[in-house]
């Protein structure tokens, strides 16, 4: 649809609040959340009070010298972003909406149940519990999970059924933390099915937390960990006073699956939990896409390259730069965990199932092998599903 300076523009009704650094604009329709500039909330408070878009590029040039003003291509971008409505009387046609609300949302649960579990006192709780599950840890080394951990039984197929049902069992109770966290504000989300490198995870629409303040935001991205640390907690306790119970290995894969979940939420070159807190709590909202252009640059070794993102990143430079530095070490920690625990378990399994196929054990061993190795490809089919799913719904 053609926009020119002489264009009547009406724009869809807009929410809009102040947020750390810029605007949070909300189009309540669409349930659609967009960060916006001083000067991109100016234009759209004009465009509703129905200024033509030649006063506006005026008054906007002489209330912001220093900003570069074109009126018709923000109106365009507008339009890319479904908020006009009509333009010289026509209604633009808008995309139906994929609103959480609409498709559920978790709505049966009440407002009051999630303020059971997230509020000033169980906030603080929570906190505690992290320090405490660290002490436990510092103070028994003996607690901190290994890589054989994993490995009950002798049946390798016995072993990666009962670590994928305890996994998949403290993933959900993970984003069930979010759900509630949210339900807790009275507001809707949604639980999808997605991938992080070669691990299937499940995730909570947060797109709603938009609507809070950015310190109410940082609760609910920090629930799933909250309830993982209540957890932890219970599972090293009860190590430390029934050593010799019959569930210390079931507590153990706990503890191990849990550890490793917590180093991977410090992998900032991944947009994890702690990840969102850290841009809610800066206000940097594009901290990774910005991180990566500035490390290409360094790479690079292009002075040029770093005095043009001097100017476009404006005052985020230093925050970057440091950004930038967490990145790298959540690489590190990756390639930490995958020296420590990945590598070794892949060892053990692969050279247990190879020696079994050979005949070296009994014939269930072989076929217990056997068994495995479908479930293996099975699961890698599964990745790939997921993956192509969503490539071609962001694409």
């Amino acid at each position: 649809m053609k926009v020119s300076l002489q264009s009547e523009i009406t724009l869809y009704p807009l929410s809009i609040r102040k947020d750390k650094k810029h605007y949070i604009v909300e189009e309540p329709i669409s349930e659609d959340f967009f960060e916006l500039p001083e000067i991109g909330v100016d234009a759209i408070k004009r465009l509703e009070q129905g200024e033509e878009l030649v006063s506006i590029e005026h008054a906007l040039k002489n209330s912001y010298p220093d900003e570069e003003v074109d009126i018709v291509d923000f109106v365009e971008q507008l339009l890319e972003l479904g908020l006009v409505q009509e333009v010289d009387g026509v209604l633009v046609k808008k995309e139906q909406s994929k609103s959480t609300s609409r498709s559920g949302g978790f709505l049966w649960i009440p407002h009051s149940v999630g303020r059971i579990f997230f509020n000033g006192v169980m906030n603080k709780i929570y906190l505690l519990l992290l320090v405490a599950n660290i002490v436990m840890l510092i103070l028994n080394p003996n607690l901190f999970p290994h890589y054989k951990d994993i490995f009950l039984f002798d049946s390798m197929m016995l072993n990666i059924i009962s670590y994928l049902f305890i996994s998949l069992l403290l993933i959900l109770i993970h984003e069930f933390g979010h759900i509630l966290a949210i339900r807790s504000h009275d507001l809707p989300a949604k639980l999808s099915i997605g991938n992080r490198l070669i691990f299937i995870v499940f995730e909570t629409d947060l797109t709603q937390a938009w609507k809070l303040d950015p310190k109410k935001r940082n609760i609910l991205y920090l629930a799933g960990l909250s309830f993982e640390q209540v957890i932890l907690f219970l599972s090293l306790g009860a190590m430390l006073l029934f050593p010799d119970a019959g569930i210390i290995g079931i507590l153990g894969i706990i503890v191990l699956d849990i550890f490793i979940k917590f180093i991977y939420q410090c992998c900032f070159y991944m947009k994890t939990d702690v990840y969102y807190v850290v841009e809610n709590i800066t206000g940097c909202y594009n901290l990774m896409e910005n991180g990566k252009i500035y490390l290409n640059s360094r790479f690079k070794k292009r002075r040029k390259d770093e005095e043009i993102n001097k100017e476009m990143f404006h005052g985020e430079w230093n925050l970057i730069r440091l950004y930038s530095v967490f990145y790298i070490v959540g690489v590190v920690l990756t390639l930490i965990l995958a020296v420590l625990y990945f590598v070794p378990q892949l060892y053990y399994t692969y050279t247990t199932i190879y020696l079994n196929l050979l005949g070296t054990g009994d014939r269930a061993a072989f076929w217990d092998a056997i068994s495995f190795l479908i479930m293996t490809m099975l699961m890698l089919v599964l990745l790939m599903y997921v993956a192509n799913k969503q490539r071609h719904e962001n694409s």
